[in-house]
């Protein structure tokens, strides 16, 4: 009896159209030099959090819903009695996304999450940090769908990093667009 695996529809995107789009811009001699999204990481700091331990609950529960995967509280690394923390408190909550997760995740954001942001007009192009690592920031938890918007106590960001095997910006900046990632419409200047 032959089991059917899910592929989700970004993965087998990547495989059939981007990586022959890649090949050809770059030059690659071999399919394994195309560069690939290895995870997508998922942080949120909770301002508050010392003074009030239940909006590290409310975080790590509302990061789970958004991601699918269990979130974790993140910890203070040692003690600044100026802002009455400790150390190893918890200050905000993270999640790493890999494999059908991360696609999964992927597709929800493309195709849902970002149309819902107000005046959308593409994210910036320029926040790769010179590695192949692309990192934007969400101002508020609520264009998530998976969030019910009457339970929000409080609205929070998050940075959302996309790691990447690309060597330079301009790999990582390709291998996203192929991937449906909206950017603005913005002219790269060869600097």
């Amino acid at each position: 009896m032959a089991t059917t695996t899910y592929i989700p529809r970004l993965q087998k995107k990547y495989k059939e159209e981007v990586v022959p789009a890649l090949m050809k811009k770059f030059g690659y001699s071999t399919v394994m030099q195309c560069p690939r999204l290895v995870k997508i990481c998922l942080n949120q700091g909770v301002k508050g959090s010392v003074a009030d331990k239940k909006l590290i609950d409310d975080a790590v529960t509302e990061m789970t819903n958004i991601s699918g995967q269990k979130a974790v509280p993140t910890l203070s690394k040692k003690d600044i009695s100026n802002f009455k923390l400790r150390k190893a408190m918890p200050i905000g909550c993270r999640v790493t996304l890999r494999s059908v997760n991360m696609f999964e995740f992927l597709d929800r954001m493309i195709s849902i999450t970002l149309p819902r942001v107000r005046d959308f007009k593409g994210i910036n192009d320029k926040s790769f940090d010179g590695r192949g690592n692309y990192t934007m920031g969400v101002t508020e938890q609520i264009i998530f769908p998976e969030i019910n918007i009457d339970k929000v106590t409080r609205i929070s960001g998050m940075d959302i990093t996309f790691v990447t095997t690309a060597r330079t910006n301009e790999e990582a900046y390709e291998l996203l667009k192929e991937l449906g990632m909206p950017f603005k419409n913005i002219k790269k200047d060869n600097n």
